[in-house]
């Protein structure tokens, strides 16, 4: 599927490999006669307690209504989609041989097969299905009828941020042009404030020297957000490495011979696709190294001739501040007991309240 490196041999075979311990995959295969004609990639994700909400500095009202959302949503979800990476990245069919109404209908009987196939062999009760990842153009919400049919609900989730790239822009330097005078010298702040840590690509064999150090600042990152499902592996960005090879980058920051943080980028197509970060909590703080990493990830996005970024999720407003835009993403699902189900929709807005934040406009207009 050269449309989408998420659907790709490669992307799955790692995946296969170093998934966190709480997902496991499956593949439907739709198929006219001996044709393929469409492919559909499937997690089932173990939900635990202790992880799903990390910060507990919380008033007891809160923490009595995460507690609610937890025990509604804990145990096994099956998700159409992909858990690990923001946007639709789990189905494709070919339109000129199958209609989106019958491979969404085939789709869903294969994953309420998978459902019962789960429970006998696994012992395992699925409680939630869901549809992951959809923006507000995308042709799956002409399909109302089928998701009213299966009582799944549409539902608005955190929007998608990225930043599309201007033709004029060539260099860093194009795209600095065209910033305000606060956001020059918001940036030029930015790069003094990172002092004498340097930025460098690491290759595979780098990668395997310093991958606990990676996880560890990965986790430092993890650990700090308020609503989580999964804990990557510590094998993942070398595996990743090892199987997209230079459609995988890792760039680390080093003060002097030590790793103080790092970024991941996946290249797909004309989008360039940001992954997961880490970085010591005192080098973020004292030398903007998250802001400089959202300048680093536009430089590589701009120098390298990719239509988007993709910034994904989380800190949106950070990211709107470089020139990112949200775009508004939805999901459908289905809790599998009816009772549940009927309140489902204003349940899950407890667990993805709506952030207030202010868009930033960082270009002259």
């Amino acid at each position: 599927m050269a449309h989408d490196i998420f659907l790709q041999r490669n992307y799955l075979k790692c995946l296969e490999h170093a998934s966190p311990i709480n997902i496991q995959l499956f593949y439907i295969g739709i198929f006219n006669e001996e044709t393929l004609v469409g492919i559909a990639i499937l997690q089932r994700v173990q939900l635990y307690l202790k992880d799903m909400f990390r910060n507990t500095k919380v008033s007891c009202f809160k923490e009595f209504i995460k507690d609610v959302v937890s025990k509604v949503l804990k145990g096994n979800i099956l998700v159409v989609g992909n858990l690990m990476h923001t946007g639709q990245h789990g189905l494709f069919f070919q339109k000129e041989n199958i209609s989106q109404l019958n491979y969404l209908e085939l789709v869903f009987e294969a994953a309420e097969t998978l459902k019962k196939e789960i429970k006998v062999k696994q012992g395992k009760t699925i409680r939630v299905i869901m549809f992951k990842d959809y923006f507000e153009d995308d042709t799956i919400h002409f399909e109302h009828d089928f998701f009213n049919e299966k009582k799944l609900h549409k539902v608005t989730v955190q929007p998608n941020m990225m930043l599309p790239i201007k033709p004029e822009w060539l260099t860093i330097n194009d795209y600095f042009s065209a910033l305000s005078k606060k956001y020059k010298l918001r940036f030029k702040r930015a790069k003094t404030k990172l002092g004498s840590i340097k930025s460098e690509e690491l290759n595979v064999e780098t990668l395997r020297e310093n991958s606990k150090k990676l996880h560890d600042l990965y986790l430092n990152v993890s650990n700090n957000a308020e609503f989580n499902t999964f804990f990557l592996p510590e094998n993942h960005f070398v595996c990743l490495k090892e199987s997209l090879q230079e459609n995988f980058k890792v760039f680390g920051y080093f003060l002097d011979a030590e790793l103080v943080g790092f970024y991941t980028l996946i290249l797909n197509s004309n989008n360039l696709e940001t992954y997961f970060l880490g970085y010591d909590s005192e080098h973020q703080y004292n030398n903007q190294l998250y802001l400089n990493m959202l300048y680093d990830m536009a430089k590589y996005g701009i120098e390298n001739g990719f239509s988007n970024i993709v910034y994904a999720r989380t800190a949106m407003e950070i990211k709107s501040s470089v020139g990112a835009k949200p775009k508004a993403m939805l999901i459908y699902l289905k809790h599998t007991n009816s009772l549940i189900n009927a309140i489902l929709k204003q349940v899950f807005r407890f667990m993805n309240p709506t952030q207030n934040w202010e868009e930033r406009h960082p270009f002259n207009q």
